[in-house]
This record gives structure tokens, C-alpha cells and sequence, in this order.
């Protein structure tokens, strides 16, 4: 551990130092930043050590870029690192938790908790958008709720803790957020197709279609992005993104589900 510290001490610093040209706004802004990491920093029941671990964690490559910084200064790395820590802290949790659980059960749970969709979701649980270093550019592209960039967030987060207290802090901080949704997710049927088990479900409790709009459309040609929105009734019940418009629906209709669940569980 001390070696992976000293390792990424010397870019901490530099990175510390470019927090002076905070493109977002002005010292007033960073203090605000501040104030917000530290909120951050009570729901997850963690303190960081190290503020720049925190700091870099919140900090997308727009940032970086328009601060002057380089990718190398951005939260991609921290992001890398937390994927890793993430899912060898629930597979852990989830063999501990389920003994009678088959390799099949427990690899379809893990994948329910660590998608995109969940971690997003997470994310906005914890009130992570505002936490945010973002480019202008980005930010005003509806960028602090785009699920890519939350879910990425939530990784870096996990890394960042991984790196300053360690791998059984960061399991810690993982069991309280993801452990009370593991037996939904060992117990569920995996879904071969979302928008059925979606369209199934709003019709059977609210006696409605979901409806999908494409939302988004970027990239060249060759690299298209798109990201789509499912509609029941007149509320949004998920978004997702996608290499065509087909993937963003179907990750739109399974962020729904998990939602529904979701809030199935909050009202028992």
C-alpha cells in the first residue's frame, strides 16, 4: 500500500494545486465544492485521510481539460481501480451471504448490483451531482445526471476510499451501500429481456405501456452514442445509453425495474 501511495502522491499534489483555477466558478465556488464533499463525506460514513483522493475522484476529464490538467489528472484511473474493488468487495460479500448460492446465482446478482444502471442510481442516492467537478461544456449537456458519468463517479469513489484507508474500508463502505439490496439481487430471476418484464409490470399495477424516446445522439458515425428514456404515463421511469438506439432502451428498461424494486422496498 505504501508504495501504490507514494506512487500517486506527486499527480495528488499537482492536482491540489491546480483546485486554485476551479473552472466552475470562483473561490466562492470551490468552497461550496467543499462544503459539498465534506456533506459527501457523512453519507458515506467515511472520512478521507487524504482530501485529494476525495478530490480527484470528483474530478471528469472535462474538468481536468479545461483546468489545464491532463487525463492523467482526471478521476479515470481512481475509476479503473474502484471497478476492481467493487466487485471483488460484493463477490466477497455475496459468497459470505449466500453459501447455498450457485456460481451462476452469484454471478447474476453481482451483475445486478455493479451495472451501470445500480451505480447510478447509487449515485444519485447519495446526492453525487452536485459533488461533481465538471467541464462548462459538460455541464451544461446534462452531464452531472448522464448514468455513464455517475456510474464512473461511484467507481472512483471506491477506489479513492480503497486507496486511502484501505481494502477493508472500502469493503465497509460497500457493504452499507449495496449489501441491503443483495438478497433482492441473488433471489431475482435474470431477465432475458427488460422491456417484456417492464412492459408486463406497468401494465399488471398501473394498467400502462411504457413508451421509449430517444433522448440523445452523439458521436461520429462509426462511434454513435445514444441514450434513451422510458415514459409510463407521464413520468420518466428510467434512462440508459447505448452503441444503438436498441441497447439504450433495453438499459432504460432495466434501470425502470431496478427503480420499481427499488421503491417496493422503501414502501415495505
Amino acid at each position: 500500500m505504501d508504495e501504490v501511495l507514494a506512487a500517486f502522491r506527486g499527480r495528488n499534489r499537482a492536482m491540489t494545486t491546480g483546485a486554485s483555477v476551479d473552472v466552475e466558478s470562483s473561490n466562492n465556488g470551490l468552497m461550496t465544492k467543499e462544503r459539498l464533499w465534506e456533506a459527501l463525506q457523512e453519507r458515506l460514513a467515511y472520512r478521507f485521510n487524504g482530501r485529494e483522493w476525495l478530490q480527484r475522484a470528483m474530478s471528469h476529464p472535462s474538468w481536468t481539460n479545461e483546468a489545464g490538467l491532463t487525463a492523467l489528472d482526471s478521476n479515470q484511473r481512481l475509476e479503473f481501480l474502484g471497478d476492481a474493488v467493487l466487485e471483488l468487495a460484493v463477490s466477497r460479500l455475496l459468497y459470505a451471504k449466500f453459501p447455498e448460492a450457485d456460481e451462476g446465482a452469484l454471478t447474476r446478482a453481482r451483475a445486478a448490483l455493479v451495472n451501470e444502471a445500480a451505480l447510478a442510481r447509487l449515485a444519485r442516492r447519495l446526492d453525487l451531482a452536485p459533488c461533481l467537478r465538471l467541464g462548462r461544456g459538460e455541464r451544461g449537456d446534462g452531464g452531472d445526471d448522464k448514468p455513464s458519468i455517475l456510474a464512473d463517479a461511484v467507481e472512483a469513489l471506491f477506489g479513492a476510499v480503497f486507496l486511502d484507508g484501505g481494502l477493508e474500508a472500502a469493503a465497509e463502505v460497500i457493504e452499507r451501500l449495496i449489501g441491503p439490496r443483495m438478497s433482492r439481487a441473488i433471489n431475482r430471476a435474470p431477465d432475458s429481456e427488460p422491456k417484456t418484464s417492464l412492459q408486463e409490470l406497468a401494465q399488471r399495477r398501473f394498467h400502462l405501456t411504457p413508451h421509449y424516446r430517444l433522448v440523445a445522439e452523439t458521436g461520429p458515425d462509426h462511434a454513435k452514442q445514444f441514450a434513451a428514456e422510458v415514459v409510463v404515463g407521464d413520468e420518466v421511469w428510467g434512462q440508459g445509453e447505448g452503441r444503438s438506439r436498441k441497447e439504450a432502451e433495453r438499459r432504460a428498461a432495466a434501470a425502470a425495474l431496478e427503480a420499481q424494486a427499488d421503491e417496493m422496498d422503501v414502501d415495505q
